[in-house]
């Protein structure tokens, strides 16, 4: 009896052709999962009937999408994770609940293999075996993609092409497209070459922000401990208030990306991204949480950021340092809770105004006007106490550019602030009449 493996099946070109290659090179009877994490009807129509028609002993569709929302895309929002600056990790937080699923599957089978379609130059390969060395260690990996002598999607269009195996790349057409609820991703073809700028055909979720509505459209967002919670003040589950925030972002060409960023192995690979709902979410969430954080939490969140962001991008979801972030940042954002609204128009996505039962703003504090509650005189001793350390080092400097000269030695005592003397009018200083000499005897004056 053959052995068993588990292919994390898209029905991309890669992985339709991996089924009879599992087959062919390996002699393995081929289960595939598909977790359904949002990329469509389309993509999921009519799948387990092509993995079975194209060799695959069973195929499993799992709806992970609100798990993949609540338990993966929402610990990312909390910590406002961005990685490079640009990139809102849509494909690196849907690759370990995928091969979740995938372990999962095997371990129903009795599967000995696990196996997926990701290259030896991507970060992807990276996320599926960490979470497979996670969470199932016995599994042996096979990952396709090293070992065959398929070079290029041109060769595995040959490959399907000669087993008559449908797939839907062509070579005029050649992205490479991964889609979740959260955004859809693309390589590949012209945008190998940075000096090109996207074709208009790469574009699926957004439309062009030229061709968007002429009039803006403000929409507001409320949200629960730092996640998204309602749109226009209407609840809404997490997939279906995503769906909604794609489809008006999307409207006025909200959340086009197209960044050069450095992939885990070593090389810059560019990528062009849309995520039109998660744009509209972070941008609100960003000012809400600038209004209910008190300063040196914001800051930590801030300096925590990126190494929560890389953790994300190079797979490392299973691992204690994870967890121990999400503790953090779930502790942290537990006041960001409000509304806030965000104007849309032609690819511009700003937030114009937000409150919340946890404001941490007070107008009396910071207004221009008269204030009961500010007292100006308080901020002298602040200031003075505050540029201390600032003060003592430049006279330090000032004195080692000045040769023989000798740095003042700051008092030790209480620092005060001194207002000048008042002005008074000079007191007449007396005469003094010179002292007399002594006379000697005679009358003479001695010298």
């Amino acid at each position: 009896m053959a052995d068993k493996v588990v292919l994390a099946y898209s029905g991309g070109l890669d992985t339709s052709i991996i089924i009879p290659w599992l087959k062919e090179n390996h002699g393995l009877e081929v289960h595939a999962v598909c977790g359904d994490v949002g990329q469509g009807a389309e993509e999921l129509a009519g799948l387990e009937e092509k993995a079975k028609k194209t060799g695959a002993k069973s195929c499993k569709v799992v709806d992970q999408r609100r798990e993949f929302l609540v338990e993966y895309v929402w610990p990312n929002l909390r910590a406002m994770s961005v990685y490079e600056g640009r990139y809102l990790l849509g494909t690196s937080m849907a690759r370990p609940i995928l091969a979740k699923a995938q372990v999962e599957y095997a371990r129903e089978v009795g599967a000995k293999y696990v196996a997926h379609g990701c290259t030896g130059k991507g970060n992807d390969q990276v996320r599926f075996e960490l979470t497979y060395m996670a969470l199932a260690p016995d599994l042996e990996i096979i990952a396709p993609w090293r070992t065959w002598d398929i070079t290029s999607r041109e060769d595995a269009i040959d490959y399907a092409e000669a087993r008559k195996i449908p797939i839907t790349a062509s070579r005029t057409k050649i992205y490479s497209r991964d889609r979740n609820l959260w955004h859809i991703s693309h390589e590949g073809g012209a945008l190998e070459d940075p000096a090109n700028a996207p074709p208009d055909d790469v574009w699926v979720l957004t439309q062009n922000p030229e061709k968007a509505p002429n009039e803006p459209q403000v929409v507001t967002i409320g949200y629960e401990k730092g996640v998204p919670v309602s749109v226009d003040g209407k609840k809404l589950a997490p997939e279906v208030l995503v769906a909604k925030l794609n489809e008006i972002g999307g409207r006025h060409g909200v959340g086009r990306v197209d960044i050069v960023e450095n992939r885990l192995v070593g090389m810059k690979s560019r990528g062009v991204y849309e995520t039109p709902g998660g744009t509209i979410v972070l941008e609100g969430l960003r000012t809400l949480r600038s209004l209910t954080l008190d300063r040196d939490t914001m800051r930590a969140c801030e300096k925590l950021m990126p190494e929560y962001a890389d953790i994300v991008y190079t797979g490392r979801w299973f691992a204690p340092a994870r967890e121990a972030f999400d503790a953090f940042f779930l502790k942290a954002t537990e006041v960001v809770t409000g509304e806030v609204q965000v104007k849309l128009y032609k690819g511009s996505c700003v937030a114009q105004s937000a409150k919340s039962p946890y404001s941490l703003y007070s107008e009396s504090l910071a207004t221009f006007g008269a204030s009961a509650a500010f007292d100006h005189a308080d901020s002298k001793g602040f200031v003075k106490l505050y540029g201390l350390p600032g003060m003592v080092a430049a006279s330090v400097r000032r004195a080692q550019r000045s040769p023989g000269a000798k740095a003042a030695t700051p008092k030790t005592g209480p620092v005060k602030s001194v207002s000048p003397a008042p002005k008074t009018a000079a007191k007449p200083t007396p005469s003094k009449s010179p002292a007399p000499r002594p006379v000697a005897s005679g009358g003479k004056v001695r010298s």
